[in-house]
Order: structure tokens, then C-alpha cells, then sequence
């Protein structure tokens, strides 16, 4: 129902100055009751600090596995092996799925490396 504490207790708010009530059948919350804008605060914060230890372990984990040297991410696909791919695609009469299929990567791989290499050749720069 919301992204944050705050955002709740600010949904909460403009329901209430345009006279809604909001009523939860599955939680039996009813926020036109004390005990229900009550027991909503409380969910509320609760998922608030869930979404914050998690987000505090995850940063704990990436900490951990940087100190290890892991830096995330799919590792780079070798660059002999992209140059053997482009050869053998512009040199035969192979499809791009059937060179990538010999070489192993993807044909999307395939294809920004030969969108790169075009561009050094034009002289312009790579990102």
C-alpha cells in the first residue's frame, strides 16, 4: 500500500481530509477505529524496519564480498573469443546464432561487440 512509513501515514492523512476509510478485510483493519489507524502504524512500521534490515544486510553482504574481491556482475566474455565470433560471422555464410552457438556466447553479445567495433572504426567514441 505503500513505500515507506512516511508514505503510509501520508496516504493515511489524505484518505482521513477526503473523509475515506480505509477497511482491510484480511487484516481486519478499519481506520475509522482508534484500535485500526493503531494496528495500521504498527504494521506499518514493522514493514518499514523489515525493508531497512534487509537492506542493511544487503549492504553487509556486498561489503563482505568486496573485502573477498567479488565485484558482482557477469563476468566479461573473453575478448579473443569475441573477435573469433566476428570473423568467422562476417567471413562465412553462418548465421549469428550458429557462430555464437560454435563460440558460446549470445548473439546479443555478438552484436554490441560489433556495434563497438564499427564505431572505433567510424572514430567515434565507445561507452
Amino acid at each position: 500500500m505503500s513505500r515507506s512509513l512516511e508514505h503510509l501515514i501520508e496516504v493515511v492523512r489524505l484518505f482521513e481530509a477526503q473523509e475515506v476509510e480505509l477497511v482491510s478485510l484480511r487484516e481486519h483493519i478499519d481506520t475509522s477505529t482508534a484500535t485500526g489507524r493503531c494496528f495500521l502504524a504498527i504494521k506499518g512500521a514493522i514493514a518499514q524496519m523489515e525493508r531497512e534490515l534487509k537492506a542493511e544486510r544487503t549492504a553487509t553482504l556486498r561489503a563482505a564480498a568486496k573485502a573477498r574481491g567479488r565485484t558482482g556482475g557477469r563476468p566479461r566474455t573473453d575478448p579473443d573469443k569475441l573477435e573469433q565470433a566476428r570473423i568467422l560471422y562476417l567471413h562465412s555464410d553462418r548465421t549469428a546464432a550458429d557462430v555464437c552457438r560454435s563460440v558460446g556466447m549470445g548473439r546479443r553479445t555478438l552484436y554490441i561487440y560489433l556495434a563497438q567495433v564499427k564505431r572505433q572504426a567510424l572514430g567515434t567514441s565507445v561507452p
